[in-house]
């Protein structure tokens, strides 16, 4: 199938196949007498796969990693489910982090009378380097 179906059928652009495999991610796709590329099934597979995992949070590089033990029928799923570990705990610390930031933006905005004057204490906190307790 030429890159157009595979689009269509992964739901990625053709510029999102074409960087998946310039950077290795998928199979070499098979070349016709046109020198067009020709995916299979198999560069299909591949590529949900690496959106699905981008989809729940792994980097490209983790993807990578996680197709490669797709690919491997020696893998331990003790691997997988560690990667998967890793990653939700990271998605843990982000979510903290975010949350802390908002507790903080909240404050300041409580702060701020959002009148027709000029004094903002939010101005006044962000140019003095001023952190909110949160």
């Amino acid at each position: 199938m030429n890159i157009s179906e595979v689009a269509k059928q992964t739901g990625l652009t053709n510029k999102t196949i074409r960087f998946y495999e310039s950077k290795g991610m998928i199979s070499e796709p098979q070349r016709g007498e046109n020198g067009y590329r020709r995916y299979s099934q198999k560069q299909v597979n591949e590529l949900l796969m690496i959106k699905r995992s981008r989809l729940v949070g792994f980097s490209l590089d983790e993807s990578r990693e996680l197709l490669a033990l797709s690919r491997d029928p020696d893998r331990k799923s003790a691997d997988v489910k560690e990667k998967a570990e890793q990653k939700l705990a990271e998605i843990d610390h982000q979510i903290e982090e975010l949350l802390a930031m908002k507790q903080s933006l909240q404050s300041l905005i409580s702060q701020c009378p959002g009148n027709n004057q000029p004094g903002c204490p939010i101005i006044d906190a962000l140019t003095k380097g001023e952190t909110v307790e949160t």
